[in-house]
């Protein structure tokens, strides 16, 4: 099966040969290295933990729990909790560090630790690095008995996160209840369902239906939220002549949006509307990822401020927050990061902003919808021989349209006047990711093509 240690933590299926899948070995060293690295660089040793509702969290919980208690870490356990929730605990606890069990959008046989520092940020590169150096040592001395860490369970976060939810400016809980919504909700059984239905509640709307919102971890299609897998809930916003279908990932960092009519409001655009909203309250820069849709650029031009490009990832989403002090930003996938929360991917503050914008447009979503500029992403990849120079096939390319403007920052990106392609190498397989995007579908997959034959050509 599989297994992969990365910068960013640990991830990989569970059962099956030690050495190939997520075993409890693999959790012990990388707890182990993550708790040596933290009371290297911390006085706060003490680290918050929580998880989605995944079948093998809670055995994975018991393993980290441990392993930290072991190593003379303090443990704050916020249970059945989300990503986002754990950020901002780790920032409310002043503790040294977090870690998140939760293997996000993958299958329910998968699960995986993230891990965060002091600030409730996704580690950096380094000390990512550093950490896997650490695990390769495997030298790790843990506490005596009498200077074991504590366990501290705290389970409230999630009311917590919400009601610092309700006390942002731009949040409308007035407007929102008016507008008397009827939501149906899809939680694919993990802790959205807990945490998605009490937002929705404190927030004035009239009806809740709910599906899938068990947090049982038997997830009731492809947990990604992607217009693929969310026919059902499709169906029952038309069926309940619903205002607004939502939909969350397992760990409740990603935002997917149905209109009233059924229709797919569409991941890259969960961040544009909510940008919008923002942009039309507060001035300021936006950011999102390379691969992100170019409907974010118009939105942030239209009032009047710039739009930056990061690397792929949350981590350099957030750095480029930093540098460029924007007040929104995010990723095409649904994630929503707001600086006056939190620097991290937040599907629960998303639904608030965004139900304030529908509220005071006084317009139906698909309405809203339909005020965005139309743009068609293509997603592909080719298979390389595992002996390419992938640098080399990039320096190539970069030669071939040297005419053209090229972002080196993470792969290469290429903009075509309004149309771009960005080209990503794959950390784990010899496999070029290909993304492509037009206002006009066939053009977007063509571009897609093209670079195909060109790269096959360059071999």
């Amino acid at each position: 099966m599989t297994l992969i240690k990365s910068i960013s933590g640990i991830r990989g299926t569970i059962g099956g040969l030690s050495g190939d899948t997520l075993a409890p070995e693999d959790i012990v060293e990388i707890t182990s290295s993550y708790a040596f690295w933290l009371k290297q660089r911390s006085a706060q040793h003490k680290v918050v933990i929580g998880r989605d509702a995944r079948i093998s969290g809670e055995m994975v919980k018991s393993i980290v729990q441990g392993t930290l208690m072991a190593s003379g870490i303090d443990v704050i356990d916020t249970g059945l909790s989300t990503t986002p929730t754990v950020e901002m605990a780790v920032v409310e606890e002043n503790a040294g560090g977090g870690i998140i069990i939760t293997a996000s959008h993958n299958p329910r046989n998968w699960n995986a630790l993230k891990l965060l520092n002091e600030k409730g940020e996704f580690i950096s590169a380094e000390d990512g690095e550093e950490i896997l150096r650490i695990g390769k040592e495997n030298g790790f001395e843990y506490a005596k008995v009498e200077n074991l860490g504590q366990y501290i369970p705290k389970t409230e976060y999630i009311d917590i996160h919400i009601e610092k939810i309700l006390e942002l400016p731009l949040v409308d809980v007035k407007a929102i209840k008016a507008k008397k919504y009827t939501i149906v909700v899809d939680c694919v059984n993990s802790t959205g369902g807990i945490a998605v239905p009490r937002l929705l509640n404190a927030l004035g709307v009239a009806k809740i239906h709910e599906l899938y919102t068990e947090p049982d971890g038997k997830f009731a299609h492809n947990p990604e939220p992607l217009p693929e897998n969310l026919g059902a809930l499709s169906n029952e916003v038309k069926f309940h002549k619903a205002d607004l279908g939502i939909a969350v990932d397992p760990d409740v960092d990603r935002l997917a949006l149905v209109s009233e009519d059924g229709s797919f409001f569409g991941e890259e655009y969960t961040l544009v509307a909510v940008a919008d909203y923002v942009l039309q309250n507060q001035p300021g820069d936006t950011v999102s990822n390379l691969s992100s849709s170019r409907a974010l650029t118009d939105i942030t031009e239209k009032h009047g401020h710039q739009h930056f490009c990061s690397a792929v990832g949350e981590v350099h989403v957030v750095n480029k927050m930093k540098e460029v002090n924007a007040i929104i930003g995010g990723e095409g996938n649904g994630g929503v990061i707001y600086p006056e929360l939190h620097y991290g991917r937040d599907a629960l503050v998303g639904i608030a902003l965004f139900l304030s914008h529908l509220a005071k447009s006084n317009k139906s979503c698909s309405q809203l919808r339909s005020q965005y500029p139309n743009y068609f992403l293509s997603k592909n990849k080719i298979q390389l021989d595992e002996r390419t120079d992938i640098g080399k096939v990039f320096e190539k390319i970069k030669l071939k349209y040297k005419k053209f403007p090229i972002n080196t920052e993470d792969g290469i990106r290429i903009d075509f006047d309004r149309d771009w392609v960005h080209l990503r190498r794959s950390n784990t397989e010899p496999i070029i990711r290909i993304y492509s995007e037009s206002q006009n579908q066939t053009t977007a997959e063509n571009l897609a093509e093209k670079m195909v034959l060109d790269i096959k050509s360059l071999l």
